[in-house]
């Protein structure tokens, strides 16, 4: 009896390459193509996009599916691999929806969290490209099993590593606590859809009617709950603004984000800056017209543009090194903090102290917002996020009072009783327990009721309580404020203060960790 001819090299070289390139293929041709009409890229199309041309290596290429009988997939639903973005290495999955979906099973989240691991044990970000219709029905329980591993890691991941998410397609159900737990959401509008139950689920329950976009779209979630970062029109637009937001954060925890060597002037007064903040006291200006101006090249990335937007935060450069701005915004409600504003800004602070980023916070602040409304929804215990957040972050810390800041919220904002390295203020500053007309209202209320004009005397009281406590030579002179500074000096007095703080090294009492206010 005649043994079977064995297979040459080159043969066994043509089988491998042969189911290489079926798992290229993915879900086959009109799947590829249903994905484009859908205005939906591939997801080696959106790796080759958002990396480095030439620096993607894939892993896990021929893992097949288990459990769905009669599939002739060479591939899962995931591609998993590392490249590097302007020369850095990052880790990432993006779910294949031409394959089954993109659901997970128990080998996609199998893929998924060898790489995760890897960027862990490696120092490196994560970036997760959700394109995927939920568990694999299936795989039954190992699904359930394998979302539950992906969170854990996620957590586990959380502080050491970025983690970054892009919702370019359906994210449904259990599937979004992975992106809610990671650092920032992109979603590409018209396509990014994200939410717990959908339509037709909340019509039988409620009988509430809503389309997939109003329910979960980038727009909802960009401007209502506050859960994307970033709502981009465009799948090309999205990925770029991905690869601009790592350029300003570091690999790791244990790094410092890149140095950008910059051509602008650093000691050269500002004129501009004498005439941007109004010297009425209650007219509204853009504060984000002080940072341009404050950044290195007028480069400022706004993170939760359209979330909140009595609280302006983002990342710049002032004399090269990555910077975290938090700024109150006068022309939405008067700049006032309300629960919104709280959560979004003490999630950014945390964010930076995590990365080794220094804060710069401008302060404009009139109060916290009143209202039955916020007492209802929480203010107390969310306006203490914000207040926590500052007080245990350890990276430097250095506040500009632009105006107003009163009370509270003069506290909340970096504030040297936080633990603020470097405060300093404008002239025109009015740091105080309350404005001059709600002082003089509870006060001299008895005087004002008894004078022959009473709005006159009241005026003439606000404009005497203005003069001697609203101003910022009282804290000044107790030390509250380290120094107050000439406008047109605020760049270059900020980037000195850094450069100060460089080496700064500060730590909290041992512990397994705190518990914030949540």
């Amino acid at each position: 009896m005649t043994e079977p001819a064995s297979l040459s090299a080159e043969d066994k070289l043509a089988e491998l390459l042969e189911l290489k390139a079926r798992a290229v293929q993915g879900g086959g041709p009109k799947r590829i193509e249903a994905q484009h009409q859908r205005g939906k890229l591939t997801a080696r199309e959106r790796i080759e996009l958002l990396l480095d041309p030439g620096t993607f290596e894939e892993i896990d290429t021929l893992m097949r599916p288990r459990a769905v009988a009669g599939t002739d997939n060479v591939a899962e639903a995931v591609v998993t691999g590392w490249g590097k973005v302007d020369g850095r290495p990052v880790y990432l999955f993006a779910y294949d929806f031409t394959l089954l979906g993109g659901s997970l099973s128990e080998a996609v989240a199998e893929k998924i969290l060898k790489v995760m691991d890897l960027a862990m044990m490696t120092g490196a970000p994560i970036i997760g490209i959700q394109d995927s219709g939920g568990a694999r029905i299936q795989d039954g329980p190992e699904s359930l099993r394998g979302f539950g591993e992906i969170f854990a890691m996620n957590t586990l991941a959380s502080g050491v590593v970025p983690q970054i998410s892009l919702i370019m397609g359906p994210c449904a159900g259990g599937a979004v606590y992975s992106p809610a737990i990671t650092d920032f959401i992109f979603m590409t509008e018209g396509t990014g859809q994200m939410y717990i139950t959908g339509p037709d689920v909340i019509r039988a329950v409620t009988g509430e009617e809503v389309t997939h976009e109003e329910l979960g779209g980038a727009d909802a979630h960009a401007t209502k709950s506050g859960v994307a970062h970033f709502a981009i029109t465009g799948e090309q637009e999205t990925l770029a603004e991905v690869r601009r937001l790592l350029s300003f954060l570091p690999l790791n925890n244990a790094e410092d984000a890149p140095f950008v060597p910059t051509s602008d002037e650093t000691d050269q007064p500002d004129e501009e800056m004498l005439s941007i903040v109004p010297a009425e006291p209650n007219r509204p200006y853009d504060v984000r017209d002080v940072v341009f101006r404050m950044v290195d090249d007028g480069d400022f990335m706004e993170v939760h543009e359209a979330y909140a937007p009595n609280v302006v935060v983002g990342f710049g450069r002032m004399g090269g090194r990555t910077v975290g701005f938090v700024c109150n915004q006068p022309m939405h409600l008067a700049g006032s903090l309300d629960i919104a504003a709280s959560r979004k800004a003490a999630r950014f602070v945390r964010f930076c102290d995590c990365f080794n980023i220094p804060l710069v916070t401008l302060v404009d602040v009139p109060g916290y917002l009143p209202g039955t409304t916020q007492e209802y929804g929480g203010i107390i215990t969310h306006g203490a996020k914000l207040l926590y957040a500052y007080s245990e972050a350890t990276v430097p810390k250095v506040s500009v009072i632009l105006r107003k800041a009163y009370g509270g919220a003069y506290l909340v904002m970096s504030s040297k009783h936080l633990r603020g390295d470097a405060n300093f203020a404008w002239p025109t500053a009015e740091v105080a327990v309350m404005g001059p007309d709600g002082a003089v209202n509870i006060v001299f209320r008895e005087e004002i009721s008894k004078a022959e004009d009473p709005e006159a005397r009241r005026q003439e009281l606000i404009e005497e309580y203005r003069t001697r406590f609203a101003n910022p030579y009282i804290p000044a002179s107790r030390g509250f404020i380290d120094d107050v500074i000439d406008p047109r000096e605020t760049r270059k007095r900020v980037i000195r203060a850094l450069e100060m703080l460089q080496n700064k090294a500060d730590r909290n009492p041992p512990k397994k960790h705190g518990n914030i206010p949540l």
